[in-house]
């Protein structure tokens, strides 16, 4: 019998799954970096534009109403720059 292959950690069935689906800009950047060693980003991320997952981390990339986006913002209104 050959022996069984060895499987590698996959970060978002080994973490919180709440990380994948935070509101929290800081938080999704958290589960960005752990979907950079995953073995299975590729396929992840290709499966969710397949898809069309609507929000989320997949395959280390922030989904936000269907479209991947660079870096989510947090919520309300910017801060006021002032002039120097």
């Amino acid at each position: 019998m050959p022996p069984a292959p060895v499987r590698r950690p996959v970060p978002c069935r080994e973490e919180d799954p709440e990380l994948w689906f935070a509101e929290s800009p800081t938080v999704l950047e958290q589960a960005k970096a752990l979907c950079t060693t995953c073995p299975l980003r590729d396929a992840c991320l290709a499966g969710a534009l397949d898809r069309g997952e609507p929000w989320g981390v997949w395959g280390g990339e922030i989904f936000d109403r269907g479209v991947v986006i660079a870096r989510k913002r947090p919520r309300g209104r910017p801060r006021k720059v002032t002039a120097a």
